[in-house]
């Protein structure tokens, strides 16, 4: 296996940027950094055929749209449940408060054990037990297990979501990754719009347990799908976390043992470096003597093998919110997702409460909501590729990460008035048919507009992407969580026309934030890579 050397000295002199070659080229962004995504390795997954990336489309794409849809699938069986359970509506909002909260931090810890045992042990772990919270959930007997079991059920979902980007980019190159994660997004879109339909169909043909026996049948294809036809996209050599931790274990006063030998729990800092010390170097580039080889096959390195225990998934997301793009870019991100969820939350409401629609007619009517974010997530990831490769051309050939966010300035224009048009349609109680039309286009803007935020979390962040995801996921997750809980008092108190024009200023200013980064993101990054180098060299 080709591998990155690191030197295992016992002084660490200073260390220095791996040599340029002929097989590993520096990025033109950061001097003499190489670009770890373009490290030579074995079985290349950006060398396999379109119909082996097509199929890792497939089913991650799966397995995000099913942990999507397990997030409002129980919906339209509120009542049911609070009847049968004998719970308060407090507790019921408590099952769908604490899936979101789970699911948007959990994949911290997923993220840091992919970078070590790689994607495919995540996705059978993470499918193994969605499945077996959700058949205890189709049997629970009583609200606080139902709880529970929703945790335990967000904390398996939430695998699919922060690490599938992460997948993707191990197989598709820059310039391909607008489209493919358009394509890829699309699909956890369709979850929020079909989880009701389903859902409500689902109670009102069986009960409300058949909701959570469908997201069982759904996990266990998931698994399998994952056990027989998913092929490990992982590749160490490009993995900035395996080979911080590689480097740390090789620097360690303690002796390496082989595998043979005995297994090898864990290791200890050195004790001559610090701990603010080790969370700056925690995500370096492998630093190696001026005198070695910069990629080569060394006896017995491949023989060292690292655990969980070798990785803190802190560091990495310290690391993630210790640049400024990154957390502009996040912050802008969760308050788009927290004003999704509010938006679908207090739409059910407004349906329900106003309209006298049953929870098949409003599943019917959010559909529109997922069709104008499908259309968004698509046909916005095409133009962030189309946009990217005109301003490459035009640059000569040199790319940046901020170019991937100038085809989110279109959306922007179109975002702040329609959640305006929405807010007082539903207000003014105009036919439902407005109400729809407006629907496809909030969807449809505040969706294209993620499509180029998410694409650009991975560009700006390579070798880290799958953290830079799972950080992504957690600001969502969060702010998702704060929304459900005041969603419903607003709306109450405000009305719709009132809350969603404060939602407008909101996500305006999230617009400006993007902007920010537009023009000052790249420099930024340049700014933070030299600090870490020099971090690194003292």
């Amino acid at each position: 296996m080709v591998t990155l050397t690191i030197a295992k000295t016992a002084s660490m002199s200073k260390p220095k940027s791996l040599p340029h070659n002929s097989d590993v080229k520096p990025s033109p962004d950061t001097g003499d950094t190489i670009d770890i995504e373009h490290v030579p390795v074995n079985d290349d997954p950006r060398q396999w055929s379109c119909a082996r990336k097509t199929m890792t489309l497939c089913i991650v794409s799966l397995a995000t749209m099913v942990s999507a849809l397990a997030g409002n699938i129980q919906n339209p069986s509120n009542v049911l449940i609070e009847k049968d359970l004998h719970a308060t509506s407090s507790q019921i909002s408590w099952t769908l408060a604490t899936f979101m909260l789970i699911q948007g931090n959990f994949p911290l810890i997923w993220s840091a054990v992919a970078e070590i045992t790689g994607r495919k042990v995540v996705y059978l772990l993470s499918s193994a037990l969605f499945v077996v919270g959700s058949a205890i959930l189709a049997l629970s007997k009583t609200i606080e297990v139902m709880i529970g079991m929703r945790a335990l059920q967000a904390a398996g979902s939430s695998a699919f979501l922060a690490i599938s980007a992460a997948t993707l980019a191990d197989i598709y190159e820059i310039h391909e990754r607008g489209t493919m994660m358009g394509v890829f997004y699309a699909a956890p879109l369709l979850g929020p719009a079909l989880g009701p339909i389903i859902g409500g169909l689902l109670s009102q043909g069986f009960n409300w347990r058949a909701s959570f026996y469908f997201l069982l049948i759904c996990g266990v294809i998931i698994f399998l799908s994952f056990l027989i036809l998913f092929k490990d996209t992982y590749r160490c050599e490009r993995s900035l976390t395996y080979c911080s931790a590689l480097q740390r274990r090789l620097a360690s006063p303690e002796p390496v043992r082989r595998p043979s030998e005995s297994t090898i729990a864990g290791s200890e800092f050195s004790k001559n470096q610090t701990h603010d010390k080790d969370l700056e170097q925690q995500f370096q580039l492998p630093v190696i003597p001026e005198e070695t080889p910069a990629v080569t096959s060394t006896p017995g390195l491949d023989d060292i093998k690292l655990s969980i225990k070798d990785v803190n998934p802190l560091p990495p997301y310290f690391q993630i919110l210790s640049r400024k793009n990154n957390v502009l870019i996040l912050t802008a991100n969760g308050l788009v997702f927290g004003f999704n969820y509010c938006l679908s939350y207090t739409c059910e409401r407004t349906l329900a409460n106003v309209y006298g629609y049953d929870a098949l007619s409003v599943g019917l009517v959010l559909v529109c909501l997922g069709i104008g974010s499908v259309a968004g997530s698509i046909i916005g990831g095409r133009w962030s590729d189309r946009v990217v490769g005109k301003m490459k051309k035009a640059n000569g050939g040199q790319w940046h990460a901020e170019m991937r966010l100038e085809s989110s300035k279109l959306a922007m224009l179109w975002l702040p008035p329609s959640i305006i048009g929405y807010g007082w349609v539903c207000d003014k109680h105009l036919n439902v048919a407005v109400v729809c039309v407006m629907l496809v286009l909030v969807g449809f803007s505040s969706i294209w507009m993620y499509a180029s935020t998410l694409a650009y979390l991975v560009d700006a962040n390579p070798g880290r992407s799958a953290a830079a995801v799972a950080t992504n996921s957690s600001f969502r997750g969060s702010l998702a969580f704060v929304s459900a809980m005041i969603a419903v008092p607003l709306q109450n108190a405000w009305g719709d026309g009132i809350l969603f024009t404060a939602w407008a200023c909101v996500l305006a200013a999230a617009e400006l934030l993007i902007i920010i980064v537009v023009y000052k993101g790249e420099s930024w990054r340049k700014e933070n890579e030299e600090n870490e180098r020099k971090m690194l060299s003292k």
